[in-house]
């Protein structure tokens, strides 16, 4: 299994940086670190995740990160990160 970030995904990645970043640069990066490494734990049991049934026939999935939210998408032997934000951001 490989991952891919989406576009969209990496933007969500520096925006939470940028927010905590501005409070306290160490706490950013290590909430960012935490957030790039979770997706690795995916590669052996991709499906552990939630699946979010809207998206059918999309396999769109998620886990929970601290109090963050990272949706992906397998696709054969792919894994997409699509999207990440804070569970406390109106989305």
């Amino acid at each position: 299994m490989e991952i891919k970030w989406t576009q969209h995904a990496l933007n969500d990645l520096s925006r939470i940086h940028e927010f905590l970043a501005a409070v306290n640069e160490s706490v950013a990066a290590r909430i960012v670190q935490s957030l790039v490494r979770a997706p690795n734990g995916l590669i052996l049991n991709p499906r552990i995740g939630e699946q979010l049934f809207q998206f059918e026939p999309r396999e769109v999935r998620r886990i929970l990160v601290e109090r963050y939210e990272i949706r992906y998408e397998i696709q054969g032997n792919m894994l997409f990160i699509l999207r990440l934000w804070h569970t406390r951001e109106d989305r």
